[in-house]
């Protein structure tokens, strides 16, 4: 008798992004995003990717049926995926998803109703996570992440934020594959900006390879020098995540061993905190390591 698998299907809303997010996370290798949307990758648990306006083939009144459609059949046993900020000025009216019967649907509508109604969801880039650069100073939309926007509503549906711009496709990768084994994470596995304490654990500066020269005070005066690029603005000693562990474009290289400071691009304070890219940070508190 064949084995029953259970089916979770996602709904992936794209608000107001780059889709540098999708981008990414469609790079994934291993395993790859076709291993994960078409096979089992846990046994007796796949993914189904009902709605993702980027890279489905259908269009129109009848996509926008699809993901309808799933709201209503799998009530509370769906995932949706937020990529990008939501704006939210003048109820919304900066942002649809697409139409219904010639009527737009707000990006502010589609979120408050799908997320109220989801198992969980997971905001994707620094966009959705915390408003990012739609957010940025003086964001005439009033563009914001999915947290300040589900505590202005009033939603409790779970929330786990994978910030970056774009973010590292194992980030979003391995927490989906948490969720299908263990459950949704506790709230001992998030920080207190609701990331993965997996990926975004440790300050950059904690594991960078150049953080002898830091120790010691030798600095890059121009970039590609060898040195420490904190005086050219690297922001590695105020940000959290795994880059120089993980690495990217399959473990590859990463911005520092490119000769490119970290812009600190998985902080809620990117971009506005964290602008000028390639000045010294001088307003921020470094932590002291070691």
């Amino acid at each position: 008798m064949a084995e029953k698998v259970t089916e979770y299907p996602v709904v992936w809303l794209q608000t107001a992004t780059c889709t540098g997010c999708s981008v990414s996370v469609l790079n994934s290798f291993s395993p790859g995003i076709k291993n994960l949307l078409i096979d089992e990758i846990i046994p007796g648990s796949h993914l189904n990717l009902k709605f993702h306006a980027t890279v489905m083939a259908g269009q129109g009144d009848l996509v926008i049926e699809a993901m309808e459609e799933v709201q209503k059949e799998k009530l509370g046993r769906y995932l949706l995926v937020v990529e990008g900020a939501i704006p939210t000025a003048e109820d919304g009216v900066y942002g649809a998803i697409g139409e219904k019967n010639g009527v737009p649907l707000k990006m502010t509508d589609m979120v408050e109703s799908l997320g109220s109604d989801a198992l969980a969801v997971v905001a994707l880039g620094t966009c959705a996570s915390f408003g990012g650069i739609p957010a940025g100073s003086p964001n005439p939309t009033n563009a914001m992440g999915v947290r300040e926007f589900f505590e202005e509503k009033g939603i409790t549906t779970p929330l786990i934020n994978i910030p970056g711009c774009p973010p590292h496709p194992d980030w979003f990768v391995n927490t989906v594959v948490h969720v299908l084994i263990a459950g949704l994470p506790g709230a001992s596995a998030l920080d207190e900006h609701l990331r993965p304490k997996t990926f975004y654990g440790r300050l950059i500066h904690e594991n960078c390879p150049r953080r002898a020269y830091f120790d010691e005070g030798k600095f890059a005066k121009k970039l590609g020098d060898e040195e420490c690029m904190f005086e050219m603005g690297c922001k590695g000693p105020v940000t959290s995540a795994d880059c120089p562990l993980r690495q990217w474009n399959s473990a590859v290289n990463w911005c520092i061993g490119n000769n490119s400071p970290c812009m600190g691009c998985v902080e809620p304070t990117f971009p506005d905190m964290l602008s000028p890219l390639y000045e010294k940070i001088t307003d921020l508190e470094i932590p002291k390591i070691g």
